[in-house]
């Protein structure tokens, strides 16, 4: 990724928000396998206090991982830890929690005399990971980013990683709060660092971003969701015609700028109504309809629901996990 197009992206990850909902510290006697479930808009992450772990991913693939390793699963999705490859699994939700403090539990199944080579400790945490505008940039990471991939860039993580560590397996006061925003800052440097090393082979709208001129446009719609753009003030951001522009701009991201940015809208609006709980009517005006008949008209068209019914959902969700 060239400077400017680097700039451009990390701009738009300012209002990253990684949050951890609820951490687990696991330790577990040999053999053991645990088994974590997709959760729509959650992130999973791990790390190994003491290995080493076997990790299964939903593909079939194994990865061994040591002690101190420490890995984000963005998407979140169904994968296995395991103490050997043959084991029995059983799902994390099955398991007898002990509260710690806030969100944090701990579940121990291992005898206090039993070896400490034979049991493995793990601090996991299922986090909300929201990108704003640049949420579309989640679908494009890999199935698991690592943290020692980045210690050679960043080496203020390798600190953070051993505090981890020492934190989990002293149990000193207040050594779950700690974990637990340790845990945030980490994740939070997984992602930067992907993002900053070129989103990997991540293609299809990056490379817009990656793009000198065209990047600053696309900047300028995910800042300002809400303006009424017209082709001829983005085409201004390029600093190109509006025919040039438009060319360009629907050959790298396969749509019009009228489509990406309703489609930009509607991604914020989800987000916002689903997520955050605000109204209708505030989303609506944020993100620049004149009229909240023509925001439910184009949510509808885009996500094939209206407002008010992903509303009904989400309320639902929320009471069925309560």
């Amino acid at each position: 990724m060239s400077a400017e197009g680097h700039d451009l992206t990390s701009e738009l990850l300012y209002g990253m928000r990684l949050l951890g909902l609820q951490y687990r510290r696991i330790e577990l006697a040999a053999p053991f396998g645990v088994g974590f479930v997709k959760a729509a808009g959650r992130a999973q992450f791990h790390f190994i206090s003491r290995g080493p772990v076997l990790l299964r991913t939903q593909n079939g693939k194994l990865r061994t991982l040591n002690t101190g390793d420490a890995l984000l699963l963005p998407h979140g999705s169904d994968h296995v830890l395991l103490s050997s490859p043959d084991v029995a699994c059983k799902d994390i939700r099955a398991f007898n929690v002990t509260p710690v403090c806030g969100n944090v539990c701990c579940i121990k199944e291992c005898a206090e005399e039993a070896p400490r080579e034979n049991t493995a400790l793990i601090f996991s945490g299922c986090m909300e990971f929201d990108l704003g505008g640049m949420q579309m940039l989640i679908g494009s990471m890999p199935e698991v980013l690592l943290a020692d991939t980045l210690i050679h860039k960043y080496p203020e993580v390798q600190p953070m990683l051993e505090a981890m560590e020492r934190e989990s397996l002293g149990k000193r006061a207040g050594y779950a709060g700690i974990l637990a925003r340790l845990a945030d800052v980490v994740a939070a440097f997984i992602v930067r660092g992907w993002v900053e090393s070129g989103c990997g082979a991540a293609g299809g709208w990056l490379e817009a971003l990656r793009d000198p001129k065209l990047g600053k446009a696309l900047v300028a719609l995910h800042r300002n969701p809400g303006k009424n753009w017209t082709v001829a003030q983005l085409a201004a951001e390029m600093g190109s015609s509006r025919s040039v522009f438009a060319e360009r701009f629907l050959a790298v991201t396969g749509m019009t700028p009228v489509r990406y940015l309703t489609n930009l809208r509607m991604q914020l609006a989800a987000q916002w109504i689903g997520r955050d709980g605000e109204t209708i009517e505030s989303v609506a005006w944020r993100l620049g309809y004149g009229s909240l008949a023509a925001f439910s008209r184009a949510f509808k068209r885009t996500t094939g629901i209206t407002p008010g019914a992903l509303r009904a959902v989400e309320s639902q969700r929320a009471s069925v996990q309560a």
